[in-house]
């Protein structure tokens, strides 16, 4: 009974946390293409440097949940197939990480 609750509660904060995960992402996006719109049709005083490093602030912030979502199921259901999936989640993040931050830094476009 308590297993049954602990696995409820943890595949609940799963759900969770892959929402926001996903949420923070999209919204990352539609601000990022708003933020363009404007720089293009408006020619708001702004930088597509500084749009680019939003965008992948949020991406980056947005795959943090992510990570979170994997570490609950692997606590939820620690089996062999869960803790692979872990380390590519893991994997994916930090190598997205490195390559996006290494390109916004390289990268002026202004």
């Amino acid at each position: 009974m308590v297993s049954d609750l602990f696995r409820n509660i943890l595949q609940f904060f799963e759900w969770v946390f892959e929402a926001i995960g996903t949420v923070i992402i999209i919204y990352g996006g539609l601000r990022a293409t708003f933020e363009l719109l404007l720089y293009e049709t408006l020619k708001k005083p702004c930088s597509l440097e500084e749009i680019r490093k939003k965008l992948t602030n949020k991406i980056l912030f947005g795959l943090e949940f992510y990570i979170v979502v994997a570490i609950l199921g692997t606590l939820r259901d620690p089996s062999l197939s869960e803790l692979v999936l872990l380390g590519i989640v893991v994997l994916i993040r930090t190598t997205l990480g490195y390559f996006l931050s290494k390109e916004v830094k390289e990268y002026q476009f202004d």
